[in-house]
């Protein structure tokens, strides 16, 4: 049974960093896509960050780059998120995706994990 786990989040004011962490597990996931969404308050998911098998391997949400870094540990099956100069419009439930995607920010992913909450004070 596939299983999809993020950890990491908590409450932190305006200016911190957190770092997020997703791991996959019970099957391979060879050239499966992770990916980070987030859902805030009255807001549709969106897209965050993502890394590809494929060329140039991350991708990032405007609102995002130059702040979050996602990385791998492929032995691992984990994914994570660093986050520094965090906003409060940064604040969301966010989502860990895998799966075998043309499209890094659709929402095509074929596992997802439960969420977790990150929460940016003013």
């Amino acid at each position: 049974q596939v299983q999809v786990v993020e950890s990491g989040g908590g409450l932190v004011q305006a200016g911190g960093s957190l770092k997020l962490s997703c791991a996959a597990s019970g099957r391979t996931f060879i050239g499966y896509a992770m990916s980070w969404f987030r859902q805030a308050p009255g807001k549709e998911r969106e897209f965050v960050a993502g890394f590809s098998w494929k060329s140039p391997y991350t991708y990032y949400a405007d609102s995002v780059k130059g702040r979050f870094t996602i990385s791998t540990d492929n032995a691992k099956n984990t994914v994570y998120l660093q986050m520094n100069s965090l906003k409060p419009e940064d604040t969301a439930v966010y989502y860990c995706a895998v799966g075998r995607v043309r499209d890094l920010s659709k929402e095509d992913y074929e596992y997802w994990g439960q969420g977790t909450q990150v929460t940016v004070s003013p």
